[in-house]
């Protein structure tokens, strides 16, 4: 933990580089720092994922779209940060505005064509309700402190 989930609309394959989105992200949560400059989530937990749907259904299937001026195959992208319990409020929201700023700026040239119409959202959960985490990784050990 702490994790990004990617889900979004396989129609967006062709236009947006998600292997890209997915680096940047993790790399805005790595540069998130809590209120005494600590870094907020660990190196080497933090992990981005993004899963295509191959089927989907978004708005009114694109008729107004059309009528806009559009070519009607609207896009989605949902991005959601899960996060362990115990970081204040601020630090969430920093997470979430500087995910949505990274998510923005990279989605920036097909938010700007008026021919697509995509819908963004980003949510930022914490993990209150565990009932059972465990972990196993050869990963952790890279970043550990000497």
């Amino acid at each position: 933990m702490p994790h990004v989930v990617i889900l979004y609309t396989g129609n967006l394959e062709p236009h947006v580089d998600m292997g890209s989105l997915c680096r940047k992200l993790a790399d805005t949560m790595l540069a998130v720092h809590a209120e005494d400059g600590a870094q907020v989530f660990p190196t080497g937990g933090t992990r981005v994922f993004a899963y295509p749907a191959p089927h989907y259904a978004v708005s009114d299937g694109g008729t107004a779209g059309r009528a806009a001026g559009g070519d009607g195959d609207y896009g989605f992208i949902y991005i959601n940060l899960r996060m362990g319990k115990g970081r204040s409020g601020t630090v969430q929201k920093a997470a979430g505005d500087a995910l949505l700023a990274c998510a923005q700026a990279h989605l920036a040239p097909l938010f700007a064509d008026p021919r697509k119409h995509l819908g963004l959202t980003v949510q930022v959960d914490e993990a209150p309700g565990q009932v059972y985490d465990a972990k196993h990784s050869t990963l952790h050990p890279l970043f550990a402190k000497k």
